[in-house]
């Protein structure tokens, strides 16, 4: 499926690239709780020609928030932002909730925020069209599933993003993929193995 809409300058120019910004210093690593586990750099899609980095595991909301879903994200998130030195960013949160039954709610309330995505985007943001596609779910842990949307801007600027979510038990993931280009961009078969990679890595 995929839908036409329109999406804003600063909007996409966080999206595209939002794990190119740096994360905060001074915070306290999620890693020293032993789990979740996050994605490493050499997990991610390869790149043509830039190897991945990674900026540490850091409590709390990424900034700037990814579009659609960032206002989702509770205090209590933990994230991991990438990037390489040509533009594609990447990002994984993480949200750990008290049961089970949270977690399956909080998953189905990001995936309804991607389901929507392009549409908000177009409503928000006059000078950019945006489409967008479902990927399907992924058989990992209890389900993951795989979000593309393109935005082009009146401007000029073109850029391909790809979201996933899954949960393995009470614990939700939000990977983010993003580079300038289009659906024919979008390294979906990459990002699938990705995101089974990093619903595995849960737990």
């Amino acid at each position: 499926m995929m839908k036409s809409t329109r999406v804003n300058k600063g909007l996409v120019a966080a999206a595209a690239v939002v794990a190119a910004a740096g994360v905060a210093a001074g915070t306290t690593p999620a890693a020293a709780a032993g789990t979740p586990r996050f994605l490493a750099p050499s997990e991610l899609p390869p790149h043509a020609t830039s190897a991945w980095t990674a900026g540490p595991v850091t409590a709390g909301q990424p900034d700037p928030l990814p579009m659609c879903v960032g206002e989702a994200f509770p205090s209590t998130s933990v994230h991991r932002a990438y990037r390489t030195e040509l533009d594609t960013g990447a990002l994984q949160v993480t949200v750990v909730e008290s049961s089970e039954r949270r977690a399956k709610d909080y998953a189905a309330l990001l995936r309804s925020k991607l389901d929507g995505c392009a549409e908000k985007v177009m409503a928000e943001n006059p000078d950019i069209t945006a489409e967008q596609k479902y990927y399907g779910k992924l058989n990992v842990e209890e389900g993951a599933h795989v979000y593309g949307v393109h935005t082009n801007a009146s401007w000029g600027a073109t850029d391909i993003n790809m979201f996933s979510v899954g949960r393995d038990g009470n614990t939700v993931t939000l990977v983010q993929w993003g580079q300038m280009g289009d659906f024919d961009d979008a390294q979906v078969a990459d990002f699938k193995k990705t995101t089974v990679t990093a619903v595995k890595k849960l737990h």
